[in-house]
């Protein structure tokens, strides 16, 4: 590929229209390198290095660039000098039936969704479920924030409530007002569902659903938590109680 069409491949846009997605810094290069032997699919993938990574030992091809060329493709003010052009068709995590489902409605912080991502992968389990006008979970903030974890967690985009509803029969939710993490009705749940950062889920969503919800008890000094904080404690309880 050539570097002018990696520099566009920061844009949303034309990440979807060439198929490839940036993957940038030595630790989520190994990571990638790790999982293409359970994912061959990635044989595909390309590598760009500075002079500082010549020698890098890898089962992708390798492109040496000048440290200006680099500046110009990488998505950081100060790039470590390797960055991995992947295919995004061949990012295929493996996938359960069995996978609980964590439902983001119209998530937009990339640190955000990175984090839960890591989590997600962390424990184990889960699928990440994104509607429509979420973040795009192949931006590079996403992929660093994910520590790699995007390789691991299967996620779906563009589902919708429709959708969801019909695939999942016993659905969560957080609200001020809902039943205690320690409840029985909490770990029967089969997918779970969390609101944008700001505004939460559409009350009209909620009762549409028939969602159980639930509450995550605090001192009541501050309203709410964090989306990513949220949902840590979420699943750090469903895998503490299965």
């Amino acid at each position: 590929m050539k570097l002018d069409d990696i520099k566009k491949l920061h844009q949303k846009k034309y990440r979807y229209e060439f198929g490839y997605c940036l993957v940038e810094g030595e630790h989520l290069i190994q990571e990638l390198q790790a999982v293409h032997q359970q994912q061959p699919t990635l044989s595909s993938t390309e590598i760009y290095v500075t002079s500082a990574y010549e020698n890098w030992d890898t089962p992708f091809k390798k492109h040496l660039i000048t440290s200006k060329q680099m500046l110009a493709i990488s998505d950081t003010k100060s790039p470590q000098g390797i960055v991995a052009v992947v295919p995004i068709s061949a990012i295929e995590p493996k996938a359960s039936n069995a996978d609980i489902g964590i439902y983001l409605h119209e998530v937009q912080d990339p640190g955000n969704l990175g984090t839960i991502l890591r989590s997600l992968a962390w424990f184990g389990g889960f699928r990440c479920l994104l509607a429509p006008g979420s973040v795009d979970p192949f931006n590079p903030k996403v992929i660093r924030s994910s520590m790699g974890a995007v390789f691991h967690v299967p996620i779906e985009q563009d589902v919708s409530i429709a959708e969801l509803s019909q695939r999942y029969q016993t659905i969560g939710c957080l609200d001020l007002s809902g039943k205690g993490l320690d409840s029985k009705e909490f770990k029967e749940c089969d997918c779970y569902l969390f609101g944008n950062e700001a505004r939460g889920i559409p009350k009209e969503i909620i009762m549409d659903l028939k969602t159980n919800v639930f509450s995550i008890p605090g001192s009541g000094m501050i309203d709410s938590l964090n989306l990513a904080s949220a949902v840590n404690i979420c699943i750090y309880e469903r895998q503490r109680r299965s």
